[in-house]
């Protein structure tokens, strides 16, 4: 009987479900997209309960689009929107408040008393983070406090935490599983990526009852089995890890100085420093890639909030564009964006600058400007925050980057591969499997139920769809990267 591994992807916008064969390749695959909540500028929420749903019909619906019974899934793996915090009733299984998605920007005032009671090289060194909105730790404190009665109950356990992977292994396994990966926990500020537990002064600190968190087990092992109900059977899920780190994994970045940039919603660049922890010295993250067998992996990480959000904009903010896959033709209009740059911080800026009041920004305007320029420096705005995440990663690394591997929706985009690569003079790859978030998920899965034997069959799996090499000249380069700078001062400190 042939076997397969299902992957459950839930991003920000969508959620997503791939069967996967042992070759890596695709055999089905369903995407749903579900609402986004904006109660105010700059905070962002969504249903819990749309999550699900949606999470569920998407893998029901590509297993039938793969002609797969369920007794035909030898495990299923799990990537997820990391830092979006959700709490919910132990008994009812019921969220108690809307989920807070790690775009939101409501616990900035949080985070500011945080910094002047000096606290952050206290959370730096424990958790390779920074104190930003960006993390659930405040965002749990937050909602404790938004919805009486709740902190008393959460010290009693009677309301759990989780990130989005938790909530689905939580749905999945029918209430029987409370847990997360390192991956992920190293996401909320809580955690210790050093001892790899829970820190019970940052516990303190920011008032998080310890009976709310979920158990910590390896990225690829077991994480129970779904409930009968669900697809006839009970199913193992078995690998774990929030999407950035499984998009790493996927892309089999398993060499120390490897990296990879995911082009989604936002912008997320890892690079693979090993089996030990590289602090940052300049405005990145220091992050757990993954636990397998035993060995846990280190990355540094670059986080752009706003990547492909921005195109999203042109077409429901603006209207300039009726469907994403059009910014690539009306940006080739114009050969280059007429001096005009466009710094999308919609929700502030992340790495390396952590600006939370930064805000959107598009300058050198003229009457000549058309809505073409817009498009293209909307998406020039993606390459050029990813040249300066990469810039810094160099200089904590010391490791100067041979090429770039890509993926997400966005690296689709001829056009803004070739620029990236023209900014960041290597050579940019990308995949044949473009879903390598799902991909990275299947094989945590795999690896765990021996579907594949280690990482020289996924290795193996990789292969080249098309790779893009600069073309750009060095002295170019240079003047429009310090002309992008000032259009970045411009916009910081705004809010």
């Amino acid at each position: 009987m042939s076997q397969f591994i299902l992957a459950l992807d839930q991003g920000t916008t969508s959620s997503r479900a791939i069967v996967f064969g042992r070759d890596g390749r695709s055999r089905g695959v369903a995407q749903r997209e579900f609402p986004q909540i904006y109660p105010q500028p700059g905070h962002v929420e969504h249903d819990p309960q749309e999550i699900w749903n949606s999470q569920f019909q998407c893998a029901v619906e590509a297993l039938a689009a793969a002609g797969v019974r369920s007794d035909q899934i030898a495990a299923i793996g799990i990537a997820n929107q990391r830092e979006t915090t959700i709490l919910w009733d132990r008994v009812t299984g019921q969220p108690i408040a809307n989920a807070v998605v790690w775009q939101s920007r409501v616990t900035e005032p949080i985070c500011r008393k945080l910094k002047a009671d000096g606290l952050e090289p206290l959370f730096r060194e424990r958790t390779g983070l920074v104190l930003d909105p960006y993390f659930s730790g405040t965002k749990i404190g937050w909602l404790l406090d938004q919805v009486p009665g709740s902190r008393a109950r959460a010290e009693q356990g009677e309301i759990l935490f989780g990130t989005v992977d938790t909530w689905l292994l939580w749905k999945l396994s029918g209430g029987r599983v409370h847990a997360t990966d390192p991956s992920n926990a190293s996401r909320t500020l809580l955690f210790n990526i050093h001892t790899l537990g829970w820190d019970e002064e940052l516990l303190r600190i920011l008032k998080v009852p310890r009976a709310m968190l979920p158990e910590v087990r390896p990225s690829s092992g077991s994480f129970g089995e779904t409930d009968p109900a669900l697809f006839g059977r009970a199913v193992p899920l078995c690998g774990v890890a929030g999407d950035q780190q499984a998009a790493t994994f996927g892309q089999a970045c398993f060499e120390p100085g490897s990296a990879k940039n995911t082009y989604g919603t936002g912008c997320f660049l890892l690079m693979n420093t090993g089996e030990t922890p590289v602090a940052s010295q300049n405005g990145l993250l220091t992050t757990v890639g993954w636990t397998v067998n035993g060995k846990t992996t280190y990355c540094l990480e670059g986080a752009v909030f706003i990547a492909g959000a921005v195109v999203q904009w042109l077409r429901d903010g603006l209207g300039l564009i009726g469907s994403s896959a059009e910014v690539e033709q009306l940006a080739l209009r114009v050969p280059d964006t007429g001096g005009v740059y466009f710094v999308p911080a919609f929700v502030g800026l992340g790495a390396p600058w952590w600006n939370p009041n930064a805000r959107g920004t598009i300058v050198g305007i003229t009457r000549g400007t058309q809505r073409e320029h817009i498009a293209r420096a909307a998406l020039e705005s993606i390459a050029w925050q990813t040249l300066d995440v990469l810039q810094a990663m160099q200089r904590d690394s010391g490791v100067p980057l041979g090429q770039l591997k890509v993926d997400g929706g966005a690296a689709k985009n001829d056009l803004l591969m070739q620029f990236q690569a023209d900014l960041l003079q290597v050579p940019v790859r990308r995949p044949t499997v473009a879903e390598t978030t799902a991909l990275g998920a299947a094989y945590l899965a795999g690896l765990a139920v021996g579907y594949w034997n280690g990482p020289a069959d996924i290795q193996v799996n990789w292969a080249l769809d098309r790779e893009f090499t600069s073309t750009m000249p060095s002295d170019e380069r240079e003047t429009r990267h310090h002309r992008w700078k000032q259009a970045v001062e411009r916009s910081t400190d705004w809010a």
